[in-house]
């Protein structure tokens, strides 16, 4: 055995990072070694460009585009002209999919008010927000080009509306790393139903598959098979995969294949998840303030409030990223009612996770991103209770995590249909949000098919208005 594992040893260092970057010469490993110091970090390693406002994100993505005029963008005019025709200019070369020149104004079904001592109007659908107002910064200007639910999600969550892409969540684990043992470092959290972009939106793209995100699921074992079949205890586990273990090596011993020591190291993570998630998953360790802060009724209960409660338990055991997806917003039709069940059932849930955050001490240096894919179209759709997809402006909020508390950031017309003031598009908000997390969002970058490849492509800026 002590002969196998000097052996080892040697294979080892002859395939070790720094023999490899050295003795390859103009072959593969200086390509690593290029891409290595463009970068100017290796990936997993938490070496940031400057110093980092967050450390950790969660990302709540309302897919199916929230409509910012019953939500966040208050718009008096166009409570005024309600029913009428909009004026000919505003639509002048302007095309929807169920829109037509016949389409009337509508106006906003609910009513607004200033909440906190910063003022920022908000809807009356929003009670639960409003007690956060003070911690948020509200964009009111943010643009895309894309106008349909996939295409527009995938480019909000990749800077592309091609599939294939890394998401932001993958690019922040690829520079920050991971800070937990035993979970992944970006794990995706489902309620309602899923997501049009599906995977994409929270896919590794061309980066290793190490760095995309691992959904949990709601119900039963949060990774299918993770539970041990009847009769198969951790005892049995544990000497299988030493067995296990030491086939793997003698493999080594005699391929000296790098991909093999890979393979032992997955079977060792995977059996850390194994014991952690049900621990994670089981809120019967929280206290009942905890869970009515949230609105949990059955701790069992899979719902986006539970969600939340596991986003903050997640971060608190060092996952990196963590992204709950609900799609429940596409109101074609039906507006009033179904957007008001919305906010009944994520309302609370969402402006806990905020003060939860915060009371723990965690929300100064942990990013929450609010939003949606894009907005809705001020004129009428699906007879006189519904609103198109709007691609021209819509509304995000950000909280903690480095950017200023109680701003509003942006404005839109009289009518809510074009930006009138500091426009924001998908690729600036990817820009400043990799700033936060300490990255130049132009030195981020990953070689691939012969190119370097970043988050926002050739474009985007960062918001420093923003920016606390």
């Amino acid at each position: 055995m002590n002969s196998q594992n000097e052996h080892r040893k040697q294979w080892a260092e002859r395939l070790s990072r720094r023999w490899f970057l050295r003795d390859c010469g103009l072959g593969v490993g200086a390509s690593a070694l290029h891409s290595l110091l463009a970068n100017d970090f290796p990936g997993k390693e938490a070496r940031t460009h400057f110093a980092a406002k967050a450390k950790r994100v969660v990302y709540l993505f309302h897919a199916g585009a929230p409509s910012h005029l019953e939500l966040f963008d208050p718009k008096p005019e166009l409570t005024k002209r309600d029913g009428q025709l909009p004026p000919a200019e505003l639509l002048k070369d302007y095309r929807a999919a169920f829109i037509n020149p016949n389409s009337k104004l509508l106006g906003p079904k609910f009513k607004f008010r200033p909440h906190g001592q910063s003022g920022i109007e908000l809807s009356e659908l929003l009670p639960h927000t409003a007690k956060i107002s003070d911690e948020i910064c509200l964009i009111r200007s943010l643009h895309t080009e894309a106008v349909n639910h996939a295409p527009a999600q995938i480019m909000l969550n990749t800077g592309s509306q091609q599939f294939g892409r890394p998401s932001l969540g993958a690019w922040s684990l690829y520079g920050l790393g991971s800070e937990g043992q035993n979970l992944p470092g970006y794990i995706v959290l489902t309620s309602a139903k899923g997501t049009s972009g599906g995977a994409s939106n929270y896919g590794s793209g061309f980066l290793p598959a190490e760095y995309g995100g691992v959904p949990f699921r709601g119900t039963g074992d949060p990774v299918l098979y993770l539970s041990n079949p009847r009769g198969y205890d951790a005892k049995v586990q544990r000497d299988s995969l030493d067995a296990l273990k030491q086939l793997n090596e003698i493999g080594f011993d005699q391929a000296g294949d790098p991909a093999i020591d890979a393979r032992i190291q997955a079977y060792e993570t995977a059996y850390r998840l194994q014991t952690s998630a049900p621990e994670l998953m089981d809120l019967s360790q929280e206290s009942k303030e905890t869970l009515d802060l949230y609105g949990i009724k059955d701790p069992r209960k899979s719902n986006y409030a539970r969600n939340c409660l596991l986003a903050r338990r997640l971060l608190e055991r060092g996952v990196r990223f963590v992204q709950l997806f609900h799609e429940a917003w596409d109101q074609h039709g039906n507006l009033t009612k179904d957007i008001k069940k919305n906010c009944q059932d994520t309302d609370q849930g969402t402006a806990a996770l905020v003060m939860d955050l915060k009371r723990r001490g965690l929300l100064e240096d942990t990013l929450v991103i609010w939003g949606g894919e894009f907005g809705r179209t001020p004129m009428v759709q699906g007879g006189n209770d519904g609103r198109d997809h709007h691609n021209r402006c819509f509304s995000m909020w950000l909280a903690g995590g480095g950017v200023k508390q109680g701003k509003v950031h942006g404005e839109t017309d009289d009518l809510g249909f074009n930006i009138a003031r500091d426009p924001v598009h998908v690729h600036d908000l990817n820009a400043t949000l990799l700033h936060l997390l300490g990255f130049n969002h132009e030195r981020l970058t990953f070689r691939y098919q012969g190119r370097d490849f970043r988050l926002t492509d050739v474009h985007g800026k960062v918001i420093h208005q923003i920016l606390a």
